[in-house]
């Protein structure tokens, strides 16, 4: 059974019993409040009426006669009585009575009566409410017996009728209702349930793989619907998000896994050529290599060997960028102690007069670094520098590269401008992918791509932040920015 259906029934089932219930106070109070008017009008008349009848003693034989005389007030009424007398089985009856032509059923003698109790009778299938009032003898052998029975009968059909209608009414109007009810329940709560119904729609959408991007429209109220929709339309949105970013994972990575073997086919054709010339030439009979001379034959070995020897640091160096990338992807980090950076980036200033450049290297002011430390780790942070000084030592055959440092607030710049060739400035936001090289790079310039990135992932991990002002052809200038955690000078 549905939600819809269930909550139906379970609204139709509470409205049944509210209505039974209302109903049955309902009948019992006009019930109650009808008939204690009649028994009230009843009790006035029994008064009269016992103050007017008299019994008449015949103690010949040892019964009695009662001379019984009605009010004449009560010929207009719809009130009954009867004078039964136990001794003779005489009935006495008012006219009211005779017309009728009914009569009042006795009790047998042994029968327990209550006096001043009243009963609800059925006569000939009309209704009455009855008083009966045992007479007793008060002398004679007798004396103290029930001799005789006074009844006295109000009809109650009018009354009768009216509860009847009454309960007539309370019944078809309580099954008109709990109709109505159900119906406009069950509009209602298919109404209701109609926007679940398009979350289900959207999950199925979502489980088929169509569309990540459908949305549930809603223009209700902030119900628990409402909340459950936008709950929904969040999570929706995430998760295409993360899709968006999976798909974007993969795609980085197909391009990584193809950039990657792009750059080591070329080093791989270069050894497999060599090899295979060493093997040509060193194969063969000295007699067989009449056009190569001894010396002619070592000077192609030695540039062979070099070739592989170059072609395999630049494996190993591919090898080693790639695998520090892959350990950042699996959110491997590195230990973090502070640094003192005035120490470390005049290490990096002065090993760095020993890479090979054109452009002329310049150390700028470094002094704003005096007691400053950084959280991070010291092989690390020197790969970092390292990696922006040879890339701006790569783009700039003339012109001059320089290095310094400034404060500002809590954090540190390291500053590393060239005059190379720049770049434009639509490459800026993809110079840190992997294996990316702007065009004019490339061919001119070696390398493969993996430096900046691998800088970048170090930096990130710092805390840090990096900075990128550049104009194609003018140069290029990175601000490394880090967080300092205190200031202590140093002597």
């Amino acid at each position: 059974m549905s939600i819809r259906l269930r909550l139906t029934a379970w609204y139709t089932a509470i409205l049944a019993v509210t209505l039974i219930v209302f109903g049955c106070v309902i009948y019992g109070v006009i019930h109650y409040y009808t008939y204690s008017e009649v028994e009230k009008k009843i009790n006035r008349q029994i008064i009269q009426i016992i103050r007017s009848q008299s019994t008449v003693i015949n103690l010949n034989d040892g019964t009695y006669n009662f001379l019984f005389k009605s009010p004449s007030n009560f010929q207009d009424t719809q009130t009954f009585i009867q004078v039964y007398n136990y001794t003779n089985g005489e009935i006495i009856s008012d006219d009211n009575l005779k017309r009728m032509g009914m009569q009042i059923p006795v009790p047998s003698l042994e029968s327990k009566i209550t006096v001043g109790e009243l009963s609800h009778i059925q006569i000939e299938n009309y209704s009455f409410i009855l008083y009966q009032q045992p007479i007793f003898a008060q002398n004679g052998p007798q004396n103290g017996q029930m001799i005789g029975l006074l009844q006295v009968a109000a009809f109650t059909g009018p009354e009768q009728v009216l509860l009847n209608r009454l309960q007539n009414i309370l019944i078809l109007g309580s099954l008109i209702m709990i109709i109505f009810a159900s119906t406009l329940g069950l509009f209602l709560a298919r109404k209701s349930m109609r926007p679940i119904g398009k979350v289900i729609e959207a999950a199925n959408q979502i489980q088929k793989g169509a569309d990540l991007s459908v949305r549930i429209e809603y223009d209700g109220p902030e119900d628990e619907i409402g909340q459950l929709i936008g709950t929904v339309n969040n999570m929706l949105e995430r998760m295409d998000g993360f899709y968006k970013e999976l798909e974007d994972s993969y795609a980085a990575q197909r391009r990584f896994v193809s950039d990657a073997s792009h750059e080591l086919r070329t080093p791989l054709t270069t050894i497999r050529g060599n090899v295979d010339l060493l093997q040509r030439m060193w194969s063969k009979e000295p007699e067989d290599r009449s056009n190569l001379d001894e010396a002619a034959l070592k000077a192609m070995s030695i540039e062979a060997v070099g070739d592989i020897a170059d072609e395999a640091k630049r494996m190993s160096r591919l090898v080693s960028d790639m695998l520090s990338l892959a350990r950042a992807d699996t959110g491997h980090t590195f230990e973090k102690e502070p640094v003192p950076l005035e120490v470390l980036v005049e290490e990096v200033s002065r090993r760095a007069q020993f890479l090979p450049h054109d452009a002329e290297w310049i150390t700028g002011d470094l002094s704003t670094l005096n007691g400053l430390y950084v959280y991070g780790n010291k092989d690390y942070l020197q790969q970092m520098l390292f990696i922006f000084i040879e890339n701006a030592f790569k783009y700039t055959p003339e012109g001059h590269v320089l290095l310094d440092a400034f404060r500002y607030q809590d954090q540190v710049g390291i500053r590393i401008s060239d005059t190379g060739i720049g770049m434009d400035k639509n490459d800026v936001p993809l110079i840190f992918e992997r294996f990316y090289r702007a065009d004019q790079s490339r061919g001119v310039t070696e390398g493969i791509g993996l430096g900046l990135s691998i800088a970048k992932w170090i930096i990130d991990e710092m805390g840090g932040s990096v900075e990128v002002v550049t104009r194609l052809g003018e140069g290029t200038t990175f601000i490394i920015w880090l967080p300092t955690i205190f200031h202590a000078p140093l002597e």
